[in-house]
């Protein structure tokens, strides 16, 4: 690396370490302010039921779960809109017990683990802010109490507020800090957005119990154990994706275990379609399920013969049409797993060609264009393949690799995805493949004979 890069990488760094510090002390700040206002405006709710739900938010904030690459959950929203609800009932104290309450439960496992200071600080925050937002309206909306209905209504109003306001500041810390979108945290939001949207609705229900019941000594241990559901809920979730990526990653491995080559191909090649999706927009579930789809996009060559692979000349034809059968032996092999049918349509379609030609499996159709995905793949595929060192013949250079593509623009592949890329690695000066190889035959010579002649052509 350049002394010009290295000093840009640490000057980046230490901007990255100025505005998380900046973030975390006006997240803290904005916090104080609100707990302030709230208890110079508010009393404080019955201390017995303060500290049942306080511990039941910390606890259930501790207990969060990593749902995606980049996302922790917790089923915090049912205790914080069942003590918000319950709180605002009982003498309009949401807007400061609320907050305070979330005040004691920023530290998350993952936090402990991995010693992760600063994100437990801007959890302060977060939490204290969220809280006060919620606390203020709940206060406002049930000043002069409600029927249950009403609370219904307004527990979802409160829930919804809840969620928009803990996701609007992830984001925009995530925008600040990183300067990025980082959009893999996003995956599976279309189903945990509305399982936390129903979690504070059932914890309004339950807040509204706690004030139609005289004596809440023997409601809180079954209020307890619904918690304990709304957390099981998420945790399942969690675990389901945990097995899911546990199975991937164990496909792969059995892969790299046959072919040493593979291991890179198939890390550079969900590098480089990682790159194009995030330039076209793709985000959360679709970036995902691409990553994951180019990991498992050359498992079906598990069943291709080792010498086929390592084959140094061309193949014949016989030996071609023993090799395309790998686009339709990944679906042979996870086919049956529906959670990962959209991966395996999208990588069992990698060979297919933009203007509907190509080969592949239930992903290809003749004649048709794939979906975007499998052109980014495609594109990502056919960029490693040129650009890296194989058994029958060295790297090409980057130029010629974008040459070829834009050559086949159009027919094998998606124009805007090649832009896409090429726009991407010059904005992050990245090089890949052999400098001085431009041409296909000097790259097969010299894989074939590696003699000194060849060699010094390259270099000249």
């Amino acid at each position: 690396m350049s002394k010009k890069n290295v000093s840009r990488s640490y000057k980046h760094a230490l901007e990255g370490r100025r505005k998380r510090r900046l973030a975390v002390i006006s997240g803290v700040i904005a916090g104080a302010l609100l707990l302030f206002a709230g208890f110079a405006s508010n009393g404080f709710p019955e201390i017995g039921l303060f500290i049942s739900l306080a511990l039941a938010y910390a606890f259930f904030g501790f207990a969060a779960v990593q749902v995606n690459n980049g996302l922790t959950v917790a089923s915090t929203s049912m205790v914080a809109v069942s003590a918000g609800v319950a709180f605002a009932l009982s003498g309009g104290t949401a807007s400061f017990a609320l907050p305070l309450l979330m005040a004691i439960g920023p530290v998350q496992r993952l936090d402990v683990t991995e010693r992760r200071v600063t994100n437990v600080f801007w959890n302060l925050g977060q939490l204290v802010v969220t809280g006060a937002a919620v606390g203020w309206l709940l206060d406002y909306l049930l000043a002069d109490g409600g029927t249950a209905g009403r609370v219904v209504l307004v527990a979802t109003l409160a829930s919804t507020v809840y969620t928009a306001i803990n996701l609007g500041l992830v984001y925009l810390i995530v925008r600040y800090v990183f300067s990025q979108s980082l959009p893999n945290i996003w995956s599976g939001m279309a189903t945990l957005v509305p399982s936390v949207l129903m979690m504070g609705l059932f914890g309004g229900v339950l807040g509204f119990s706690f004030t139609a019941v005289e004596g809440i000594g023997f409601l809180l241990p079954l209020v307890m154990i619904l918690f304990l559901v709304g957390h099981q809920a998420v945790s399942s979730y969690a675990e389901l994706w945990g097995a899911y990526r546990a199975t991937l990653v164990g496909f792969v491995k059995t892969l790299e275990a046959k072919d040493l080559y593979t291991r890179g191909h198939t890390e550079r090649v969900a590098y480089f379609a990682t790159l194009i999706g995030e330039e076209l927009g793709v985000r959360g579930t679709r970036l995902e399920q691409l990553q994951w789809a180019a990991l498992i996009h050359d498992l079906g060559k598990l069943v291709v013969p080792r010498k086929l692979i390592k084959k140094k000349g061309r193949l014949t034809d016989d030996e071609y049409v023993v090799m395309q059968q790998h686009a339709h032996t990944v679906e042979d092999i996870l086919g049956e797993v529906d959670y990962l049918q959209p991966m395996v349509t999208i990588a069992s379609a990698h060979h297919s060609w933009y203007d509907g030609g190509g080969y592949g499996g239930t992903g290809h159709e003749d004649g048709e264009a794939p979906s975007p995905e499998a052109s980014i793949l495609a594109i990502a595929d056919a960029f490693d393949a040129m650009t890296s060192t194989r058994s029958y013949r060295v790297a090409l250079s980057q130029r010629f690799a974008f040459e070829e593509m834009r050559r086949n623009a159009g027919t094998q592949f998606w124009p805007e995805g090649v832009e896409a890329l090429d726009r991407v690695l010059t904005r992050l000066g990245e090089r890949y493949g052999s400098p001085n190889v431009h041409d296909e035959d000097t790259a097969r010579r010299l894989a074939e004979t590696g003699s000194h002649e060849v060699k010094k052509e390259v270099a000249e």
